[in-house]
């Protein structure tokens, strides 16, 4: 699998006609949500690993599955999905100011304006990934994520709504989130966690029934192994 490849347009075609397919689940993303639900991985606070995250891709459920023809067509709809991640990981490492957010175009009263909701509602969900790990920026640069948290939220306040039903209003939240995007990739950096790996023990781990390590000459059960023990 070539990572290092970005997908062509005939590549990116291909995986947005397979995702819109009658053999995606009903819920799985549009390419907009997924480039956001990727974006928000790729810069967010913890390493999640792509056993995780891929299951979103298709639904909020495990039962939401895609149907594939054979082993081969889903070897290559799961590799542009890897190669789509790592556009967006390359671009925030080499060149984050140059990213660019997959937003939707549209007409309006002869304007053409860009719609950032679903791409929005795709970071969300990579958030809700580690809901609780992201409470740092909410609280230290608020500024940087309220254009996400008015165009992605479930709920806002009633008087938010005029800020996204506007579509002028709504495509200035878009251009601002676009641009909020390197400062918040710039906040994790120092901090982002690794993913958890397992812990490798220097030292065999001892049975209760062996001798106790301490030198008692007891056994590991009777002696330190007793969690009533005194030390």
């Amino acid at each position: 699998m070539q990572l290092d490849q970005p997908l062509s347009d005939k590549e990116f075609d291909e995986l947005d006609s397979f995702l819109l397919s009658d053999r995606s689940p009903e819920d799985a993303m549009t390419m907009d949500i997924l480039h956001g639900y990727l974006t928000a991985i790729a810069i967010g606070p913890e390493t999640v690993m792509p056993a995780e995250w891929l299951k979103k891709v298709w639904g909020k459920e495990d039962t939401d599955v895609p149907t594939f023809k054979h082993a081969k067509e889903e070897e290559r709809i799961l590799e542009l999905i890897m190669r789509f991640m790592n556009e967006v990981l390359v671009t925030f490492e080499v060149a984050p100011k140059e990213f660019e957010a997959l937003f939707v175009e549209h007409e309006h009263e002869g304007q053409t304006l860009i719609d950032a909701e679903a791409w929005c509602w795709g970071f969300w969900e990579g958030m809700d990934l580690r809901p609780g790990s992201w409470d740092a920026i909410f609280t230290e640069l608020p500024e940087l994520m309220k254009p996400i948290y008015l165009l992605g939220a479930d709920e806002i306040e009633e008087d938010e709504l005029a800020l996204v039903e506007d579509p002028v209003k709504a495509h200035k939240l878009a251009l601002e989130l676009e641009a909020n995007l390197p400062a918040i990739h710039k906040f994790w950096v120092p901090r982002r966690k690794a993913a958890v790996e397992t812990v490798k023990r220097d030292e065999p781990k001892v049975g209760r029934n062996d001798e106790c390590p301490c030198g008692s000459g007891k056994k590991y059960k009777k002696c330190h192994g007793n969690d009533g023990a005194a030390e």
